[in-house]
């Protein structure tokens, strides 16, 4: 059995670029530019954010990040797991380390927006409890969008 560690890092490393770049080709192949709502990598080294990063034998093979939004809130960025690794539960081990770090920083609530193409993510974060909620922070309604929310508090 393989195992899987779940650890904060930062985000430049070699391994992690990798898995932003196929990232962004997944979501350019379900969904036109103007809904994808990606951040960069500079965007995921602020101070603002926690970067988690799951290995797999001491390789990366998923990533996430909790971006503070100031508010008692943060929003969830960058939730990829690497295609090789699905089926590990890579991306429950995330969520979880995820939910762990609001909590850890008394926030309210976790909010993300995740495309309607993607069912296994949706699946994901519903079984943790999360909800459907309007638009937030900067974001449009958008047909291929959906925006979620877990409370905390």
């Amino acid at each position: 059995m393989m195992n899987v560690t779940i650890a904060f890092e930062p985000p430049r490393q070699p391994q992690v670029l990798r898995l932003l770049a196929l990232s962004d080709a997944y979501a350019a192949s379900l969904y036109p530019a103007e809904s994808n709502h990606l951040v960069d990598l500079e965007a995921l080294e602020k101070p603002t954010v926690r970067f988690i990063v799951a290995r797999r034998d001491g390789d990366i093979v998923g990533c996430c990040a909790l971006i503070d939004a100031g508010d008692g809130t943060a929003e969830i960025k960058r939730m990829f797991v690497d295609p090789t690794a699905r089926g590990l539960k890579v991306g429950k081990l995330l969520l979880e380390a995820l939910i762990g770090a609001g909590l850890d920083a008394r926030l309210g609530a976790i909010r993300l927006e995740t495309g309607i193409h993607q069912p296994e993510a949706i699946g994901l974060y519903r079984s943790y409890g999360f909800t459907e909620i309007p638009p937030f922070g900067s974001y449009r309604t958008d047909p291929l969008s959906l925006f979620m929310e877990k409370r905390l508090s």
